[in-house]
């Protein structure tokens, strides 16, 4: 039987608030995985209560991060279902705010990507990346409307390499230098995050669409 559209919402609500908790809890000690334990105290339920909406604490991770993604998918596809043509800026504001400026969503990015092969359950595991198979090919799809692709699947791996480099570069510069460090090599390896991300991108996005600008040339 069918649950009833009252009932559907009611449990979304309840999960949404057992992510909240998780969330909340995970932020105090990003050192280490959230237990089912502390994320029930914090939420005020029993633990069995956690149980029903979540097969494990990785499993419940995954769907904070998963929230983390449908934001910004959501996000992006409004913006590219207005007429007014989308720009690169627009992408790079997207990016911004919907996940350098998300302060959990990069560090829980980085922890529910070891999560995914070793924690979450493999039915979870393979839901999750069937949901943002479909979440890329939509927003693939929704993006040549606005830039000069060869195709959906182009725009696809051009979202999942600027995600690469989003998720890549932030690990590497996202520490802050050691004190022992002198400024030449706090400069060197340690530069403005937010730059030298917006020059990546630029260069990712601009070397996309100028090889096929060069190869349409070369045809002509």
């Amino acid at each position: 039987m069918s649950r009833h559209p009252a009932d559907e919402q009611t449990r979304k609500l309840r999960r949404n608030a057992l992510l909240d908790a998780a969330m909340r809890v995970w932020l105090e000690h990003p050192e280490r995985i959230t237990s089912v334990a502390e994320v029930a105290q914090a939420a005020g339920v029993a633990k069995g209560t956690i149980y029903l909406y979540f097969a494990s604490k990785e499993n419940m991770l995954l769907a904070a991060h998963e929230r983390q993604k449908e934001v910004f998918f959501a996000a992006l596809n409004a913006r590219a279902d207005q007429p007014e043509p989308m720009t690169f800026d627009d992408m790079i504001a997207l990016t911004q705010r919907h996940i350098v400026e998300v302060p959990a969503f990069l560090p829980l990015a980085t922890l529910v990507g070891s999560l995914l092969h070793k924690g979450v359950t493999p039915e979870a595991a393979a839901e999750f990346e069937g949901r943002m198979a479909q979440r890329l090919r939509l927003a693939g799809e929704k993006l040549c409307r606005h830039f000069p692709f060869d195709d959906s699947d182009t725009a696809v791996r051009l979202l999942m390499q600027s995600y690469g480099l989003i998720l890549g570069l932030w690990q590497l510069l996202g520490s802050p230098a050691s004190q022992c460090a002198n400024a030449a090599v706090a400069a060197m390896l340690h530069p403005d995050y937010g730059g030298e991300l917006d020059i990546a991108l630029r260069a990712l996005w601009r070397g996309t669409l100028d090889h096929k600008e060069n190869r349409e040339n070369d045809n002509a």
